[in-house]
């Protein structure tokens, strides 16, 4: 799956890669999080756009948001089946750039995190699904959602599944939607080949939305791990303190 990503690369590099014609200026972003609004290319009358839109794909039949799961993931091997995507991979496909992303692997009982790249740096391009949401006052929302696919057997030591990444060959086929057909771009939902990818563990100041800085990108050092694991000891229990029985007190995470 894919909960957090990066991008890093200045924008005018990444409108060289990605070919859109407009010249936005956006800062690095080191811990992008689903709700939040992320740069997304999409081909508008055979023109690469580039776009902003919430990160959390709203089908447009959906009465009422409050009552629907926000879907940040696509399955890549049932995107054609699945209500929710059966026509954005026909007619609204997209690509959001980045740098890489974070994944969480238990050791030791912990959740701890890694950041993945590919294994040359470059900036890469993950496939994408989008969708206009209106809502009863006429408001409209654009929304959109990550593919997944199966790990290949080094990333899957990780997670089983990964985001899918276009390679800079194939966006134009991507991005194509004039045919009304998804037959030719599903050979490009698959995960990186062996290789493709690096990663290495980084601090769980990342677990936090609200920490989005450089020093997040810091590889983990021993020194780094001691201090969190000094700051994470159990406080003295106070008897006459009353402790709550709920697990996340009513809070749902992201992971």
């Amino acid at each position: 799956m894919c909960g957090r990503f990066v991008i890093t690369s200045p924008p005018a590099a990444l409108r060289q890669i990605f070919g859109y014609e407009e010249q936005p200026n956006f800062p690095p972003r080191h811990n992008i999080a689903p709700t939040q609004p992320i740069p997304v290319i999409l081909l508008d009358q055979e023109k690469r756009r580039f776009r902003l839109m919430r990160w959390g794909f709203m089908p447009a039949w959906v009465k009422d948001p409050r009552n629907f799961t926000l879907l940040i993931n696509a399955r890549s091997e049932t995107v054609r089946e699945k209500p929710a995507f059966k026509n954005a991979i026909r007619r609204r496909r997209v690509l959001v750039p980045a740098d890489g992303y974070y994944e969480w692997q238990v050791i030791d009982g912990r959740k701890r995190p890694f950041f993945i790249h590919r294994s040359d740096r470059a900036p890469l391009g993950f496939a994408a699904l989008a969708e206009t949401w209106m809502g009863p006052n006429g408001e409209e929302v654009d929304t959109v959602a990550l593919l997944t696919a199966a790990a290949s057997g080094d990333l899957a030591t990780l997670h089983h599944r990964v985001p899918v990444t276009i390679r800079p060959d194939d966006f134009s086929l991507w991005l194509d939607c004039r045919s009304d057909d998804a037959d030719e771009v599903m050979r490009l939902l698959v995960g990186p080949r062996e290789g493709e990818f690096a990663w290495y563990e980084v601090s769980t100041r990342v677990n936090a939305v609200a920490n989005d800085d450089d020093q997040l990108l810091l590889p983990m050092t021993e020194e780094m791990r001691a201090l969190e694991d000094a700051q994470r000891k159990p406080a003295k229990k106070v008897a006459s303190r009353k402790v709550s029985t709920s697990v996340d007190g009513g809070q749902g995470s992201l992971f």
